[in-house]
């Protein structure tokens, strides 16, 4: 399922399409966090809004309900990791850097995975 994909939302197309392959970490109305399908880090969740946000700077018409909603989830993830590991990053990648164009933020802890 995962490693077959070669859209450029691979949020809408198939994270979001059937959440049940997922390991979920919290879930609300607007937001979805799960485990990274293809980790970077060794703890390395993924927070995407549940509708088609373009990036974190062009936010296609996505109201403030959605984007507090989508930081207070992303703030609870992270004191989860640090609590648990030590000490968390957040991260959001733009432009060339963000592989996936739905807006995504990644909660991790750990060293890069080579």
């Amino acid at each position: 399922m995962v490693d077959d994909h070669d859209g450029d939302d691979f949020y809408c197309d198939i994270a979001l399409a059937d959440p049940s392959q997922l390991d979920v970490v919290a879930e609300s109305s607007n937001v979805l966090a799960y485990h990274h399908t293809r980790p970077h880090w060794p703890v390395h969740i993924v927070v995407v809004p549940k509708v088609h946000v373009p990036s974190l700077t062009d936010l296609g018409g996505a109201d403030a309900t959605l984007l507090a909603d989508l930081l207070t989830t992303v703030r609870e993830v992270a004191r989860q990791v640090e609590q648990q590991h030590g000490a968390a990053m957040v991260l959001t990648n733009l432009g060339r850097y963000q592989d996936s164009k739905h807006l995504h933020v990644h909660v991790a802890s750990g060293d890069a995975k080579q």
